[in-house]
């Protein structure tokens, strides 16, 4: 039995990360809360564990870190809540598993797996998705376990207004969002998975790509695992997780060269900031960004990288 080149990305945001702007001890932090879901993702697939188990594990690591926008660290939407959005896809079987508007779960990547394994669902959405959480042990959390200062002063500077506020858009530097993770396990199978709070200040139920299977999360056995990040909006137009995995199945590029069409030349030419980790069947690693920065980081047999700027 061949075991795989198997490894794991993983991304915390992509957007404005200007180095200039990022104290030494802030870094650190960033660096190491990569490491750790890194780290906890690459010993599930070390242990023989599926690729689906260490993608979960890796966000579960993420959306308890308050320095990403998801989970615990999840931003302001107008009315002062936090809803979240989660999706995770295996490239064995297609099937995948998603939601979005969820408020008060700690780990909304959880609730995406128990979609995909026990409903015949894909995408639960808001009321319906904290019903369908009661038949499991998922874990809720108080709106104090979110509360995060730096997100709520972040919110009050556009409280009230129309203006909504990506993470990591150009006028607000500090601060970005989403996490995924990627992975290929020793079976040869890839996994994908994606989690987000979304906008500050985002209104009226809104849905952004992370949701979305196609859009922010895509798996595929005979192509690749992606996980966006960025301006939902355009990755969203672009169709950008699938649309990699097209690039690859119809035109033959190897990953390298779909990603860069994907994020360098499409999403730019649409406007789009954004990003995303990729791996496909044969153990590649791609964490292509359009914009200063991305949390990343990415471990195989071969070698460890955790990164920031470009």
């Amino acid at each position: 039995m061949s075991t795989h080149n198997f490894g794991i990305a993983i991304h915390g945001g992509a957007g404005t990360i200007l180095k200039s702007e990022m104290t030494p001890e802030k870094e650190n932090n960033y660096k190491a809360a990569l490491e750790k879901a890194l780290q906890a993702g690459y010993d599930c697939l070390e242990n023989g564990k599926t690729a689906m188990e260490a993608v979960e594990a890796a966000i579960i690591e993420l959306e308890n870190s308050p320095l990403f926008n998801a989970g615990r660290g999840a931003v302001f939407n107008a009315k002062g809540q936090h809803e979240m959005d989660a999706s995770i896809m295996d490239g064995k079987t297609l099937h995948a598993g998603a939601v979005a508007a969820v408020r008060n779960l700690k780990n909304p990547i959880s609730l995406a797996t128990k979609v995909l394994h026990h409903s015949d669902h894909i995408l639960l959405m808001g009321e319906g998705a904290a019903e369908f959480a009661k038949q499991f042990e998922i874990e809720f959390e108080s709106d104090e376990y979110f509360f995060d200062q730096y997100r709520y002063d972040q919110w009050q500077k556009i409280k009230g207004t129309d203006n909504f506020q990506l993470d990591h858009s150009k006028k607000e530097k500090k601060y970005l969002g989403t996490v995924g993770a990627v992975a290929l396990d020793k079976d040869g199978n890839l996994a994908a998975g994606t989690s987000t709070g979304g906008m500050t200040n985002k209104k009226f139920g809104r849905i952004g790509d992370s949701a979305l299977i196609g859009l922010g999360t895509y798996a595929n056995n005979k192509t690749c695992a992606i996980s966006c990040t960025g301006s939902g909006e355009y990755l969203m137009r672009a169709v950008t997780a699938y649309d990699v995995s097209s690039r690859m199945e119809y035109k033959g590029l190897n990953l390298k060269d779909a990603v860069n069409e994907s994020i360098m030349d499409r999403l730019t030419e649409i406007g789009g900031d954004g990003g995303l980790v990729a791996m496909d069947k044969d153990g590649n690693i791609e964490m292509p960004f359009n914009c200063e920065g991305m949390y990343r980081a990415s471990k195989n047999a071969q070698q460890t990288v955790v990164e920031i700027y470009r």
